[in-house]
C-alpha cells in the first residue's frame, strides 16, 4: 500500500498552492512537475486534500458536482501502483460529451481514454457495508461510457524519467477530465453485467477489446468500495449521480483529429472525435 497517514500533512498554504498550480497547468495545458519532487512525504491522505480543495475551487467557479469516477480497479494496475486498492475522483458538470461530439482537443495537455460502465443511482447509496446488491439496487440504470483522462502533473518526470505514481494521479482528480455518456440504458438486473464487453476502435482499427468483469470481478464492486469509503467521512453517494465503475480496458492515446467509435454489442454503440490543432469544434 501506498504510504498514508491519518490526516494530511501538508499546510492550508501548500494545499492552496499546489491547488492553484493544478488549475493554471489545466488552463495553459502545461503539466507541473510531479509533485513528490517538491514533497517527497506526500501521502494519500495528503493527495486526497489536495483533490478536495481543487474541487472546492471548481465549485467556488461555477461548477457543479455530477458525479464521481473509480480508477485503478484492476489487480494489474493495483500492483503497478504498488497500492492495494482503487482510487476516486470527481466528474464536473462540464466534463460531460455526447455521443456524435466533436471534442476540443486543445482542452486537454496528454488525454487518454478508456471504457467503462456508468451506473446512474436512483437513490442516495451510504454506509459502510454497502454490498455489489445494494448498489444494483441503488442503481437506476446503467449506460456504456468512454471516460477521458489526462495528466496536470507530468506523466513522466523531464529530468528525472520518473513515470508518476498514484499519489500524484489522486491529487490530480484521479486523472478524470471528461466523459462521453452514450449508447443505450439498461437496467442493472436486466443482464449480467460481468460480461458487458466493449471493442474500442481508433480511426477504423481495433485498439481494444474488454470485458466489465475485469472491474474487481463485477463492476459494481468498485461502486461498493466508494460507498463504503466515503461513510468514514459521513458522506454517501447521491441520488442522480453517474458513477464510473472503472475501466476495463487499457487507456489509448489521442491525438489531434483521432475518430473513434465504441461498440458494447446489445448495449449500443457510438462515436467521438476529437478536434485537430486549430480546429474549431
Amino acid at each position: 500500500m501506498a504510504r498514508r497517514r491519518a490526516a494530511s500533512a501538508l499546510t492550508p498554504t501548500a494545499i492552496e498552492t499546489i491547488v492553484a498550480e493544478l488549475e493554471q497547468a489545466e488552463r495553459t495545458r502545461t503539466p507541473r512537475r510531479q509533485l513528490l519532487r517538491d514533497f517527497p512525504q506526500l501521502t494519500i491522505d495528503d493527495s486526497y486534500a489536495i483533490q478536495v480543495a481543487w474541487m472546492a475551487h471548481k465549485i467556488a467557479i461555477g461548477r457543479s458536482i455530477r458525479g464521481r469516477k473509480i480508477g485503478l480497479t484492476s489487480r494489474a494496475m493495483q500492483q503497478a501502483f504498488g497500492i492495494s486498492e482503487p482510487d476516486y475522483g470527481t466528474l464536473l458538470d462540464d466534463m460531460f460529451f455526447a455521443d456524435g461530439e466533436v471534442i476540443p482537443g486543445d482542452r486537454f495537455i496528454v488525454p487518454m481514454v478508456e471504457v467503462e460502465l456508468a451506473f446512474v443511482l436512483g437513490r442516495p447509496l451510504a454506509g459502510g457495508a454497502v454490498s455489489v446488491t445494494e448498489v444494483l439496487d441503488a442503481t437506476e440504470y446503467v449506460q456504456p461510457a468512454i471516460e477521458i483522462i489526462d495528466a496536470r502533473t507530468q506523466r513522466v518526470d523531464a529530468e528525472t524519467g520518473q513515470r508518476r505514481g498514484v499519489l500524484d494521479t489522486i491529487a490530480d482528480n484521479a486523472a478524470s477530465a471528461g466523459v462521453v455518456l452514450a449508447g443505450r440504458p439498461v437496467r442493472p438486473l436486466d443482464i449480467d453485467l460481468r460480461w458487458a464487453g466493449a471493442v474500442l476502435y481508433r480511426n477504423g482499427v481495433v485498439e481494444e477489446t474488454g470485458l466489465a468483469a475485469g472491474v474487481l470481478g463485477h463492476p459494481a464492486a468498485g461502486i461498493a468500495w466508494l460507498a463504503r469509503r466515503f461513510a468514514r467521512h459521513g458522506v454517501g453517494l447521491e441520488a442522480g449521480q453517474v458513477i464510473l465503475a472503472g475501466s476495463f480496458t487499457r487507456a489509448v492515446p489521442v491525438a489531434p483529429g483521432d475518430v473513434f467509435h465504441a461498440d458494447y454489442g446489445r448495449l449500443g454503440s457510438f462515436g467521438f472525435s476529437f478536434s485537430a490543432q486549430g480546429e474549431a469544434a
